[in-house]
């Protein structure tokens, strides 16, 4: 989940002073620009049910201590195998699928980043004995776009394709249907202030956090022309997932065009400090441009 401060668009005149812009000249067009519906004006109202949980899960992760760091990684690898593995089965595995094998992998030799705190006066830490790690999804639920999360579990052990056939199931159901969401529709239909005591009361428990969010968390808008961007996923470590485009690099003093990836990790300074958190990203990074499957 990925964050900027938005500009307010410009109206028909700027204001001056702080007040409202003023109104269109009589002749002007009232059609909207584009394809987009008309604006409606429309007065204060309620947040939407259907965001509720993104308002609770921003409250809880202002204790964090965000510190961003990102690579660039040469996919050249991964593509190759990815267009291996279409042409065999006819799967095409996704960006995430990859950097979310390589992360379980790395993350279970890193123990502090693959931990969990709770703070307040009396900060308490968790170790896991897995990886579990969740990955972002925008998705509509009840008529409304939003993000939402599902964790794929024992990211240490698994393959390529049974973290593919998660992603898949959970990409292509309905999230007003599938039982990975049902704790978040439970939420939506509950009052405001029993939901947020509800989410606030399973973000505090250290058993129930892996489930819930992962021991680390993969955001992705790479699939739009999105470079790069940092995330706090509510995890030690959350990595974001660029979009890949052909870039100049060098491969043995000579310039070539590649594939590369800008990918991006913020972690929690709480937990860990820079040198290990280079340590994760850099391995991270290593793993995906070996793209050995059976060792990462």
């Amino acid at each position: 989940m990925t964050a900027g401060t938005p500009t307010a668009p410009a109206g028909p005149r700027a204001a001056t002073g702080g007040g409202p812009a003023a109104p269109p000249a009589p002749d002007a067009d009232p059609r909207p620009v584009g394809d987009g519906p008309a604006l409606v004006a429309a007065g204060p109202a309620p947040l939407p049910r259907q965001r509720r949980h993104t308002q609770f899960f921003l409250a809880t992760v202002r204790e964090f201590s965000p510190v961003f760091l990102d690579t660039e990684v040469d996919m050249t690898r991964v593509l190759a195998h990815r267009e291996a593995a279409r042409a065999e089965s006819g799967v095409r595995y996704a960006t995430s699928a990859y950097v979310l094998r390589a992360a379980g992998r790395v993350l279970a030799r890193h123990p502090d980043a693959n931990a969990a705190l709770r703070g307040g006066l009396r900060t308490r830490v968790a170790h896991y004995p897995f990886v579990h790690g969740k990955l972002t999804l925008d998705k509509v639920l009840d008529g409304r776009r939003v993000v939402l999360g599902t964790v794929v579990p024992n990211l240490h052990e698994v393959g390529l394709a049974e973290i593919q056939a998660h992603l898949e199931r959970v990409r292509d159901g309905d999230p007003q249907r599938l039982p990975d969401f049902e704790g978040i529709r439970r939420l939506h239909a509950a009052p405001w202030l029993v939901g947020r005591l509800r989410f606030r009361r399973a973000a505090r428990s250290l058993a129930l956090r892996p489930h819930l969010t992962g021991t680390f968390a993969v955001t992705s808008l790479g699939h739009r022309a999105v470079d790069s961007f940092q995330s706090v996923g509510g995890t030690t470590t959350t990595f974001g997932v660029g979009r890949v485009l052909p870039r100049a690099v060098v491969r043995d003093g000579e310039l070539a065009v590649a594939p590369v990836l800008r990918l991006s990790l913020s972690f929690d300074h709480r937990a860990i400090d820079g040198a290990q958190a280079a340590d994760v990203l850099t391995e991270v990074k290593e793993a995906l441009e070996r793209n050995d499957l059976e060792r990462t």
